[in-house]
């Protein structure tokens, strides 16, 4: 059966990743694949196309981790501190949520989302916690929460 070869443009569940180059047959292709703008051709112009946009954004992803990483580097090095009203046991009045912890790092400097700030569960009574905040991918940094009284 024949084949051609093109090159994708989105992620396709059975076929593929955006940017790869895979053979499909004709009619799909034709009918399917190109209309759609999922996939061009592999033209000599393509490959080279495709080729300088994956080198263009790996060196964009290299940049934006090496950033990450020193951000990585700054938070682990901050403890945060916040202050509640405590009850019996050293039992929080409420409790203290990742919210509460990136309004904290932003008076700090560190302008992180609550949504990347990792917490089993709200913390409930005064002490020292362990957080950790997922910067970029892979790239975590863990640092201490300090809760304590109000006086």
């Amino acid at each position: 059966m024949a084949t051609i070869q093109v090159i994708l443009h989105q992620d396709l569940k059975n076929l593929g990743k955006s940017g790869e180059l895979v053979r499909v047959r004709p009619g799909y292709a034709r009918n399917y694949l190109i209309p759609r703008s999922l996939a061009v051709p592999a033209t000599v112009h393509n490959i080279k196309q495709v080729e300088h946009q994956q080198r263009i954004s790996a060196a964009a992803a290299t940049k934006a981790r090496g950033e990450a990483a020193t951000l990585a580097e700054k938070i682990s090095a901050v403890t945060v501190t916040i202050t509640r009203k405590v009850g019996d046991e050293d039992r929080l009045f409420g409790s203290v949520t990742t919210k509460d912890i990136a309004t904290a790092l932003k008076e700090k400097g560190f302008d992180i989302d609550r949504k990347r700030i990792e917490l089993a569960e709200p913390i409930r009574t005064a002490g020292t916690f362990p957080v950790t905040a997922k910067l970029l991918g892979d790239v975590t940094a863990t640092f201490k929460v300090e809760v304590t009284a109000k006086t």
